[in-house]
């Protein structure tokens, strides 16, 4: 392998080659326009952090060590201001690479609100992160910060006992920093004045963020500071959030109260480029993350792909889809989101794939046409009315309002009532001329024998590695051709954006597969059937898919 070894000056900006980066680049970061500061408050907030102390500082003193580009983060929060002195940034996303010493930054931030200038009496601050250990790293630092100073430790009280609740409190007037994890209970009936979210990505639920978000809402001049790197998948609370902030970056969205400071490369930017590396670690020149360090993690990541789609989500700063080894590339996937008119299909040839589940997994019907060379397809998904929220608890993604908005059917009880999906089925092949219903028939022997008693077109599509190799190579084609059309649904997108695949020891595709138990790929599965069938254009007089003389070819071959 041959890696691209551009080098740069350790003093010029990280940004200077605008092509490697996304259009939400923080370019005001490095281009030296003035930040409005009326009233001064962003000079203060410096000052304030310069005077701080770092055990592990190498300047004189042990000073904190605010480099240029944090100093500019810091002034563009604190400094503009409207003609009251209120300041404008109320919420700021701050997405950074693994390295760049986010934990620093966040530590004398949630300082100058608790002891520092911007604090204010009795005021309550909030590290809050996904576990307790992960909650302890920042207050930690911050904990650290004020012991490497004597008059600090004079001022403070710090509570960090092992197992008990953790507090910096300002002696003289309450004033109080404490942590909070998304694996605890729900923190509703605190009024914080700042908040420090940290790695959102990794989250579980949205209790927490619910909480905190309402409790910051009560209290004039709050503050949230988001600090994370960039996550997986699109259907999560950061995902919406980071969407948000990009949207504001790169000015589709006004809004004067947000702050977006997005490190990310262009989407075509070649990961093998050390300008890209460059581009995105704010502190890489300065010797943070080590260049060294890097370079042999990428040197192993060319070989190894789940290392490969680490590296860029951790070190890049590169937003994934769920899976780290994704089935299909998202991006040409999401080609195929056109509006889809389904009465437009009305009548017209028909194939469904049912995969159908109990109480742990989803159920879907998926609806596949052929136009031309291309599939269109339409999903109906079914989940237990008692299990959405825990399943979004579980997965991050927002099945409440998924049922809500009628991209899935909430049946009552914890199980899938098969009766709904049996239902549905009956409509559609009212609707459309539907050739096959093609199940996997473990858990679908009573629905298959109720449509066959009716002369329905039912047949059975076992999920074995002969059904299932065809069936994922000819969804795969479609796919990569930009010939599967879905119209963005995005519970269909979730799933495929789960979906990674099983290979034997000849190379052959054999089996879908999800890394995690909540992440559901059913949606994908019953695409593959389905596209499968139309593509075959069997129809209800075949009776069962091994009767093709494809397939009695395959099975001789395999015997």
């Amino acid at each position: 392998m041959t890696m691209t070894t551009t080098r740069r000056s350790r003093s010029k900006p990280a940004n200077d080659n605008a092509a490697l980066v996304s259009k939400a680049f923080p370019n005001w970061i490095y281009d030296g326009t003035p930040i409005d500061d009326p009233f001064g408050y962003g000079e203060r907030a410096v000052e304030f952090l310069r005077r701080l102390r770092h055990p592990k500082s190498t300047l004189p003193g042990r000073q904190f060590v605010l480099d240029p580009w944090q100093e500019r983060i810091v002034r563009r929060i604190y400094g503009p201001r409207d003609e009251h002195g209120r300041r404008i940034v109320r919420t700021v996303f701050l997405m950074l690479p693994r390295g760049a010493r986010k934990t620093s930054l966040s530590a004398a931030l949630s300082l100058l609100q608790t002891i520092g200038p911007e604090h204010t009496p009795a005021g309550e601050s909030v590290f809050a992160a996904s576990d307790r250990t992960q909650a302890g790293i920042a207050f930690r630092e911050a904990a650290d910060i004020i012991r490497a100073d004597k008059r600090l430790v004079a001022a403070t009280k710090i509570n960090d006992a092992f197992n008990a609740p953790k507090q910096i409190v300002l002696k003289r007037d309450n004033a109080v920093l404490k942590t909070v994890s998304s694996d605890g209970g729900a923190q509703h009936g605190g009024t914080p004045q700042f908040v420090l979210a940290d790695e959102v990505h990794i989250w579980k639920g949205r209790d927490l963020w619910e909480a905190l978000r309402t409790g910051l809402s009560k209290t004039p001049g709050s503050l949230l500071v988001i600090a994370t790197t960039a996550g997986r998948g699109q259907q999560n609370l950061s995902f919406d959030t980071y969407d948000y902030a990009r949207k504001v970056a790169r000015g589709e969205i006004e809004d004067p109260s947000f702050l977006p400071i997005i490190f990310e490369p262009a989407p075509d930017a070649d990961w093998r480029d050390e300008a890209v590396w460059h581009a995105v670690n704010p502190g890489l020149a300065l010797g943070y993350p080590d260049l060294a360090g890097l370079r042999a993690m990428a040197r192993e990541a060319v070989e190894r792909p789940a290392e490969r789609e680490a590296f860029k989500q951790f070190h890049l700063n590169c937003w994934l889809d769920h899976s780290a080894a994704p089935f299909v590339d998202m991006d040409v996937y999401d080609e195929g989101s056109e509006t889809i008119d389904l009465a437009e299909l009305a009548g017209e040839p028909c194939w469904l794939g049912c995969d159908l589940s109990s109480s742990t997994d989803l159920s879907v019907i998926l609806a596949a046409f052929r136009r031309g060379d291309d599939y269109i397809v339409a999903p109906f998904f079914f989940c237990p009315e008692e299990n959405l929220r825990q399943r979004q608890e579980a997965s991050g993604a927002p099945y409440v309002r998924w049922a809500a908005e009628g991209l899935i059917t909430a049946t009552p009880g914890n199980v899938v009532d098969f009766r709904a999906v049996e239902a549905k089925i009956r409509d559609l092949c009212d609707e459309y001329d539907v050739q096959e219903i093609a199940f996997d028939p473990a858990l679908a022997r009573v629905i298959l024998n109720n449509l066959q008693d009716d002369g329905l077109p039912a047949i059975e599509f076992r999920q074995g590695a002969l059904s299932m190799m065809p069936a994922i190579a000819e969804l795969e084609r479609a796919v990569v051709a930009k010939r599967l059309k879905h119209g963005g649904h995005p519970v269909l997108r979730f799933c495929f954006a789960n979906t990674e695949v099983e290979t034997n020891s000849h190379g052959h595709k054999v089996r879908l597969k999800k890394g995690k138990k909540w992440l559901s790929i059913d949606g994908t599965v019953a695409s593959a059937m389905a596209v499968l069938r139309a593509s075959l254009g069997g129809s209800a007089e075949t009776g069962s898919l091994y009767d093709d003389d494809g397939w009695q070819e395959a099975l001789a071959a395999f015997s």
